[in-house]
C-alpha cells in the first residue's frame, strides 16, 4: 500500500512537517508495511518559505532589511534543495517577512508612510545569489505603496515634477511624474518571477488596496480616499514608462493588482510575474502529482476544516489532484466546524478531528501532536480491520 501524507501547518501548534510526521508515525503502527511519502504543504501564506525549504532539505537565508517604517528589521528567504529539480536556483519569499504587519506596533499603523522596500532588498539578494526563479507570497504586509518601495530597492527611480526622489510610502506617489528604469537591477530579465496570490480585488475603487485593506493597516477614511488617489495616479504613470525598451501595460484591474497594498500591480509591472494561487505554485513546485502517482490513499489535513477551505487552501488543492487520480482521500484535522461537511461534497471521503474532547484553546495547541497520532493511529486501524475483513 502506498500512502501519501500532504497536509498543510496547523497553525500555533505544529508545522506542516511535525503534523507529516506524526500522521506517519500513526499509520506505520497499524500499517507497518505501507511505502509513506510525505510531502508537507502551505497555501502560499505564513509558513510557506519554512514548509518549502523543510520539504526540500533547502536552505534559509537571514538578512537585516528595511522594515515598514523605516527601520531595520530581521528578515528571510528560502532557497529550495536537493530534494527539488533546478536545486539552488529556485527562492521562494514572503513579502511578509520583510514587509509584514506584524513589525508595526498598532499604535504606528499608517499605510501612508509604510514602504515593500526590504521586500525589494530580499530579492536583490537572491538575485545576486544566482537565483533565476523566485516564488513570492503576498499578503500580510504593512503596506500601500503599489510596490514602490519594492521597486526602489530594485534601482527604479520614481521622481516628483521636480526630479527628486520621492519618500517611501503609498501617499508620496500622489507626487510622482516620472518613473525612470535605467538603473534596474540587471538580473531581473534573467529570472522568472510566480507569485502566491489568493484575492482578486483591483488596485482601486471600491474594492482596491486601499479601500479593502487599509483599514487593517491604520487607515481611516480620509487616508483610503488619499491612498487610492496615489495609487491611480501611480498606475497612470506606470502606463507611460517602458522597461526594456516594452511598455508597461495597463494592468490595474486585472484580479489580484490590489493584493498586499498593490504589491499585485508592483510585481506584475517590474517583474513581469505570474500571478497564481498559492496552493498551485506550491503543488506544482514540490511535483505532488507525479508523488502521488500509483498511491492508494492520501492524507491530507489542516489546523480547521470549514467551508472557507473549499476557497484555495491546501486540503481542496491536494483532493483536486487525488481525484484526478482516483485516489482516494481523508482530511485530518485540528477542528472541524459544521459546515465542513460540504467538503465531502467535493471529493473528500472522511474527515476527522484530532480534539477528543471539549478543553481550553491551549490545551489542545499543547496536545496536537500527540492528538494527530493517536488520530492517525486509529484510522490506520480501521483500515487494517477492513483489510483483515475483507480477507474473511
Amino acid at each position: 500500500m502506498k500512502i501519501v501524507i500532504a497536509p498543510d501547518s496547523f497553525k500555533e501548534s505544529l508545522s506542516a512537517m511535525d503534523v507529516a510526521n506524526e500522521i506517519e508515525r500513526g499509520f506505520k503502527s497499524a500499517l507497518p508495511d505501507a511505502e509513506f511519502i510525505k510531502v508537507p504543504l502551505a497555501d502560499g501564506g505564513e509558513g510557506t518559505v519554512q514548509s518549502m525549504v523543510h520539504a526540500t532539505k533547502g536552505s534559509i537565508i537571514e538578512l537585516n532589511v528595511t522594515g515598514p517604517l523605516g527601520n531595520r528589521v530581521c528578515a528571510h528567504y528560502g532557497i529550495l534543495g536537493d530534494e527539488f529539480i533546478g536545486h539552488g536556483q529556485t527562492a521562494i519569499i514572503e513579502m511578509a517577512s520583510a514587509s509584514g504587519l506584524h513589525h508595526v506596533s498598532v499604535e504606528k499603523r499608517d499605510p501612508r508612510i509604510t514602504t515593500s522596500y526590504g521586500t525589494g532588498e530580499l530579492i536583490c539578494d537572491a538575485l545576486n545569489r544566482g537565483i533565476t526563479r523566485i516564488i513570492i507570497g503576498l499578503g500580510g504586509s504593512a503596506t500601500n505603496d503599489g510596490g514602490a518601495g519594492m521597486a526602489q530597492a530594485l534601482g527604479i527611480h520614481l521622481l516628483d515634477g521636480s526630479g527628486k526622489a520621492l519618500k517611501m510610502g503609498g501617499l508620496a506617489l500622489n507626487q510622482l511624474h516620472t518613473i525612470e528604469m535605467k538603473a534596474l537591477h540587471p538580473l531581473i530579465q534573467q529570472c522568472k518571477f510566480i507569485v502566491a496570490c489568493d484575492v482578486d480585488n483591483p488596485l482601486c475603487g471600491d474594492q482596491g488596496a486601499s479601500a479593502i485593506y487599509g483599514p487593517q493597516k491604520g487607515a481611516s477614511p480620509k487616508m483610503v480616499a488619499n491612498l487610492d488617489a496615489a495609487l491611480t495616479r501611480y498606475a497612470n504613470i506606470l502606463t507611460k514608462t517602458k522597461i526594456h525598451g516594452i511598455k508597461i501595460l495597463d494592468k490595474r484591474d486585472e484580479p489580484g493588482a490590489g493584493a498586499a497594498g498593490g504589491m499585485g500591480l508592483g510585481v506584475m509591472a517590474f517583474l513581469n510575474a505570474t500571478l497564481k494561487p498559492g496552493i498551485d505554485i506550491i503543488m506544482e513546485t514540490l511535483k505532488l502529482e507525479q508523488k502521488m502517482a500509483g498511491a492508494d490513499l492520501v492524507v491530507t489535513g489542516e489546523g480547521r476544516l470549514d467551508s472557507q477551505t473549499l476557497h484555495g487552501k491546501a486540503p481542496m488543492g491536494v483532493t483536486r489532484i487525488a481525484n484526478a487520480l482516483n485516489i482516494p482521500v481523508i482530511a485530518i484535522a485540528g477542528s472541524v466546524s459544521d459546515d465542513a461537511n460540504l467538503l465531502l461534497e467535493h471529493g473528500i471521503a472522511a474527515i476527522f478531528s484530532i480534539t477528543p474532547r471539549a478543553l481550553p484553546l491551549k490545551d489542545v495547541l499543547a496536545n496536537a501532536k500527540h492528538n494527530v497520532f493517536t488520530t492517525s493511529q486509529n484510522i490506520a486501524a480501521l483500515l487494517a480491520l477492513k483489510a483483515t475483513i475483507k480477507g474473511v
